[in-house]
């Protein structure tokens, strides 16, 4: 059997196979609400064949959005519209849903990526006033964030875990905390973003202190019986900055407090990042932080073919893959791989007279 379509047990939840999809974000909130685009957008996605659907980026406070288009997971509107939109996926489909957690820090308050994706500014309609670990901007001519004082981080770190517990009521089969792109939490790991000299800078113990502290809190408020995990990225790609080695000893501190799975993305911290793209670049990353902890590890960037996916899993490079815009492109990618690799894959009834006779085992009924 294909490595890629074995199961694999995170936590207490056992995924049918090792293909993850990623947080995507649509900018298509309305006010943090989900709309009938993500109805449209998640239930597609569902009838994948995936192991796990992971919900897009949601902003644990209104000022953590990306941009003012972001969902959102903060109070009673924003968790009721993200209800009716599981309530409908979830007609049609079993598969296992997570959520990424997340807060832009100093890279929210900014236009949709097909306006121009620029900041805009506090006093300007749809921008706000940011925060970060430092009073630092990502780009020199952008408005400075404000450096977070006790109170805020204290606040914030509550609103990670009051989305939580908003995720748990909606059923939500696990959390992932989001620490990579350069958003808040990868602002305070970061030494380029945090120039801090109180107890939450300076020293990678210092660095990592918010970090695991919103970790804490998150995996007391969701249930004990379902994983939260954390996406990271594995290196800035900046002389200077956080890098593999500390993103392994972040991995090991994590797991030592029952962090399910560790999500090993790159970049986004630093505006002079010089990322070498091409297929498989950040996967290395991922093999050096899986020699290093025994829980799941997950890869992604740049994985478009079966066969490399399951090279990727078969050599021990992780234990996972993760898909994003490749599984935009084509959201049937687990069946033509599972078609490729001789392996089988759920099907909902009403797709499975499109199975090719050439792969007359290829679906087993959802």
């Amino acid at each position: 059997m294909a490595k890629l379509f074995e199961p694999i047990t995170i936590g207490n939840l056992t995924l049918d196979n090792r293909i993850v999809i990623a947080p995507m974000c649509q900018y298509s909130a309305e006010n943090g609400r989900m709309t009938d685009w993500h109805t449209i957008h998640l239930g597609n996605l569902a009838q994948s064949g995936a192991g796990i659907l992971t919900i897009e980026a949601s902003a644990v406070s209104p000022e953590g959005r990306i941009s003012y288009a972001d969902v959102g997971l903060w109070d009673e509107a924003t968790e009721q519209a993200m209800g009716q939109v599981l309530e409908s996926v979830r007609r049609w489909s079993d598969m296992p849903v997570a959520i990424q957690l997340a807060h832009a820090g100093r890279k929210a308050s900014t236009a949709k990526p097909w306006d121009g994706g620029a900041q805009i500014a506090p006093d300007h309609e749809n921008g706000w006033q940011t925060v970060s670990a430092s009073n630092l901007p990502f780009l020199p001519d952008e408005n400075p964030p404000e450096a977070l004082d006790r109170e805020g981080l204290a606040r914030i770190r509550d609103a990670f875990a009051d989305a939580a517990r908003r995720a748990a009521r909606l059923g939500i089969d696990a959390v992932q905390i989001h620490g990579a792109h350069g958003y808040l939490l990868h602002q305070f790991l970061s030494p380029l973003s945090n120039k801090r000299e109180d107890e939450y800078g300076g020293s990678l113990e210092n660095r990592m202190r918010f970090p695991l502290e919103v970790y804490d809190a998150v995996r007391a408020a969701f249930p004990a019986d379902k994983p939260v995990t954390m996406r990271v990225s594995g290196t800035d790609w900046v002389e200077g900055g956080w890098d593999v080695e500390q993103s392994i000893a972040f991995a090991k501190a994590l797991e030592a407090r029952g962090c399910a799975a560790y999500h090993v993305s790159s970049g986004g911290l630093d505006a002079a990042q010089t990322i070498p793209v091409g297929p498989n670049y950040q996967v290395p990353l991922a093999r050096k932080v899986k020699d290093a902890v025994s829980m799941p590890v997950i890869a992604v960037g740049l994985i478009t073919e079966p066969e490399q996916a399951e090279a990727i899993i078969a050599t021990g490079e992780a234990d996972m893959i993760a898909l994003a815009r490749t599984v935009l492109y084509d959201p049937r990618w687990p069946w033509h791989a599972a078609a490729a690799l001789g392996a089988k894959v759920k099907a909902a009834p009403q797709f499975l007279r499109s199975q090719p006779r050439a792969y007359k085992d290829l679906f087993v009924q959802a």
